[in-house]
């Protein structure tokens, strides 16, 4: 039997590295794609099959689908779309270009790719489509209005076209991790330095703290995972037979989605603040 074939986004480091390596050691057939050549020729050099795709160029996400059709003879079992990054924030210091820039890579770009890879999986009639989400995509908090923006967005296009694939075998599945350990928080500080003007702000002042967390790590978040408890769900996602619609990953994850069913907004609003 061929192996079963999965392009996964993201590979440099984090989730979309340990789910690489471990999907390879179960028997999958992996594409691991990172958005830079020298980060696909590291993971070349420890044997996977690696290639650039970055979410921001349409080109780039043409081609890497074109590779997989080379590889594979025109199929997929599985997409997983993981890559993404922050860009911490006030809202009312976001400029649109700086929405514009996390849309493109959050959102636009897992909708680009999926879009290209939906008819290799139709040909099939069957396929997984996982999509990394976050605690942010059901709940907003301070200062992550950007990426809350973007996962908010991906949570009701999944749902629609989970619902619009059903009758076609295609599964489409939301993965919600809560803090996992990877550099969300030091790629970030690109995007905050190239959009945020904070020391022009009303909010300059709580800035400062801000920047001290952003800046200076003090050490992992205590409900912090490893990437490999988003793989283990992962798992779970593309190799049972009937997968969940959502899999949440870490503790503030269980509690923010009970919290949003069942607390009136201010009360929900009030626990947030509090931390």
């Amino acid at each position: 039997m061929q192996p079963r074939t999965i392009l996964i986004t993201g590979c440099s480091s984090g989730i979309g590295i340990d789910a690489a390596r471990t999907l390879r050691l179960r028997g999958w057939r992996v594409f691991a794609t990172c958005r830079q050549e020298v980060d696909c020729e590291r993971l070349r050099a420890e044997g996977l099959e690696s290639f650039v795709l970055d979410y921001a160029d349409e080109a780039s996400i043409t081609a890497a689908v074109a590779q997989v059709q080379q590889r594979t003879g025109g199929t997929l079992d599985a997409l997983f779309n993981n890559g993404a990054f922050a860009c911490p924030g006030a809202v009312e210091d976001l400029p649109r270009a700086a929405l514009r820039a996390i849309f493109e890579v959050n959102l636009f770009g897992y909708h680009d790719l999926t879009r290209q890879i939906i008819p290799m999986m139709r040909a099939a009639g069957a396929g997984r489509i996982i999509n990394c989400s976050s605690v942010l995509g059901l709940v907003g908090m301070k200062w992550r209005g950007a990426y809350v923006a973007t996962k908010f967005a991906m949570e009701g296009l999944s749902d629609v076209l989970r619902i619009e694939m059903s009758d076609i075998g295609i599964h489409v599945i939301l993965i919600e991790p809560g803090p996992i350990t990877s550099r969300i928080r030091e790629n970030a500080i690109a995007h905050f330095e190239r959009w945020i003007d904070w020391e022009n702000s009303p909010r300059a002042d709580q800035y400062i703290a801000l920047r001290d967390r952003l800046y200076q790590s003090s050490g992992p978040d205590r409900f912090e995972l490893p990437a490999s408890a988003v793989t283990k769900k992962l798992i779970h996602a593309l190799e049972s037979p009937r997968p969940k619609p959502r899999y949440y990953v870490t503790f503030p994850t269980y509690l923010m989605g009970f919290a949003r069913r069942v607390l009136p907004t201010s009360l929900l609003d009030w626990m947030i603040k509090k931390g």
